[in-house]
């Protein structure tokens, strides 16, 4: 097989194309000081506590939000929102009221004052321990707090079965549908009969 060098950068793909949502959310309406950003720089930290992250730009419009309130909820998304996920992180919440421009549903979390995307399978309730400036990107390391999941997405013994939500990938400039089951944690050394 052969290779190309190329220079250093973030090859690590496919990512996460996620929804987050800051601000200030109590009832109806509240959604107008709210914003939405996508993000394809997120992912898992710690199991116990739950942790997560997400990068932001210091210049992005949320980046202030995201440093006064603490709070951020990351909102899975799915082959039906890949449109309005890929225009949300075109467009600038300094210019748009986002949930409007969209037409998305903002929803009040359990735990922290951040909005919902009620049209997300998954809604993870985030909230800041510790920002670390990175470079280009602050990372916003983070507590999961509460996880919102989509009742049509488990089985009848409650398990959730996530690949019944159609969720979409970022690679290196695309977005992608995830594609069928490969196997399950484990099944390559397990015994069959």
């Amino acid at each position: 097989m052969s290779k190309q060098i190329w220079r250093a950068g973030n090859m690590l793909y496919p990512v996460p194309a996620a929804l987050v949502s800051v601000g200030r959310y109590e009832k109806a309406g509240d959604e107008k000081n709210c914003n939405m950003l996508t993000v394809a720089w997120t992912g898992t930290v710690c199991s116990s506590p739950a942790m997560t992250y997400i990068s932001v730009r210091p210049e992005r419009y949320s980046y202030p939000i995201l440093k006064e309130t603490g709070e951020f909820v990351i909102n899975l998304t799915t082959v039906s929102l890949a449109r309005v996920t890929d225009m949300l992180g075109v467009k600038t919440g300094a210019k748009t009221d986002k949930f409007q421009l969209s037409g998305l549903t903002a929803g009040k979390a359990s735990v922290i004052h951040a909005p919902l995307i009620q049209e997300s399978p998954v809604n993870i309730e985030c909230q800041v321990t510790q920002v670390i400036p990175l470079g280009s990107h602050d990372m916003f390391l983070a507590e999961v707090k509460a996880v919102h999941v989509d009742e049509s997405l488990l089985d009848e013994k409650g398990r959730l079965q996530l690949e019944k939500a159609d969720l979409i990938a970022y690679s290196h400039g695309q977005y992608f549908a995830l594609g069928k089951e490969l196997g399950s944690f484990g099944y390559s050394v397990k015994k069959t009969n």
